[in-house]
């Protein structure tokens, strides 16, 4: 029997009004909770939270010097294809990494704030 099970993932920003947004857009959720400080995204049983961090860094990545800190991943359900569910992404507000390790397998972009995701077939 698990311990527990994820109810939230919450990202740092400058701008939790606008992450939630591109959040609510991509997971096909809605945003439950606004506040100047605080936003969060209800999609399905997950919340995704968008904190405001006052002098915000985004996380780096691939580097030597700093991480990733971490990242989604997320599968591209239904009949898109990665290229159109990459392009959906970036017409959202993504933006596509250079380097692409296995862009056959899944394509790495970062939300408006700099966080890292993937996304899967």
């Amino acid at each position: 029997m698990a311990v527990a099970h994820v109810a939230a993932i919450n990202l740092e920003g400058p701008d939790p009004a606008g992450l939630a947004q591109f959040w609510a857009a991509m997971l096909g959720g809605e945003v439950a909770i606004e506040t100047p400080d605080f936003c969060a995204v209800k999609a399905g049983a997950l919340y995704v939270g968008a904190v405001r961090v006052s002098g915000y860094q985004p996380p780096t990545w691939p580097s030597a010097e700093g991480s990733q800190q971490m990242h989604l991943d997320l599968s591209v359900d239904g009949t898109e294809s990665l290229d159109e569910a990459e392009e959906q992404a970036i017409g959202l507000g993504a933006t596509k990494e250079e380097g692409q390790p296995a862009p056959e397998s899944f394509r790495v972009l970062r939300d408006p704030a700099g966080h890292p995701f993937c996304l899967r077939r």
